[in-house]
């Protein structure tokens, strides 16, 4: 795909809204606009969920989720990027659920519809989801609301199933963003705090999905 002028609009938490950078010029949704000559238009709220929650957060912010969030969004896009997952994960209340769910306070469920209103608001567009990156601490379960638990690796999973009952493109960046901070070396130089990329991490996010999208 030629991504010259097209529009983009890619939804997403604190990484998408820039946290970990010295400026939203460095977030990598700009990044990426500047590399691929796209028109972005960044929809990034940190703490925020794709999965509804139950019970509301200390920081009303944080309930903004992607459904609502979805619907919202610019208009007429020729692509639609969703990176989200990671505070389902971190801090949210919803169970993972099962693959055929329709409860949006589940996360499969929330994903189903997500990508049925983005599909209805974008019916010709590429859609595609990024995963969550690895983060410190990712092996320990989360517990929710009905006492079940999952960890990291488990919403990826729900991502991938989703995406793929849908046939939508995901870039795994979980698998193949080479940014694992358990690792010393990686954690220091691309997210020091374990979670959120710098600059030089945000970057390398960019170029990901910036030979992603030219690939197709």
């Amino acid at each position: 795909m030629e991504l010259k002028g097209k529009k983009v609009v890619i939804i997403g938490d604190s990484i998408t809204e820039g946290a970990g950078t010295t400026s939203v010029d460095f977030r990598y949704s700009n990044v990426f606009g500047a590399m691929s000559g796209a028109t972005v238009y960044t929809y990034g709220i940190g703490g925020t969920r794709i999965a509804r929650k139950s019970t509301p957060s200390d920081n009303a912010r944080w309930d903004l989720c992607f459904l609502d969030r979805a619907e919202e969004m610019e208009p007429d896009a020729d692509v639609v990027v969703v990176f989200g997952g990671t505070n389902d994960y971190g801090h949210g209340d919803a169970p993972l659920g099962r693959f055929n769910s329709t409860d949006e306070y589940t996360f499969y469920g929330a994903m189903h519809s997500l990508v049925k209103r983005l599909v209805n608001r974008y019916p010709g567009a590429v859609i595609v989801f990024m995963t969550p990156l690895h983060r410190s601490g990712e092996g320990t379960p989360h517990t929710v609301r009905d006492g079940s638990s999952a960890a990291l690796k488990d919403y990826v999973k729900a991502i991938r199933e989703i995406c793929e009952y849908y046939a939508l493109p995901v870039l795994d960046l979980y698998s193949m963003s080479g940014l694992q901070p358990a690792i010393p070396i990686i954690k220091e130089k691309f997210m020091p705090d374990g979670l959120h990329p710098n600059n030089a991490g945000a970057k390398i996010i960019a170029e990901r999905l910036t030979g992603f999208l030219r690939a197709f």
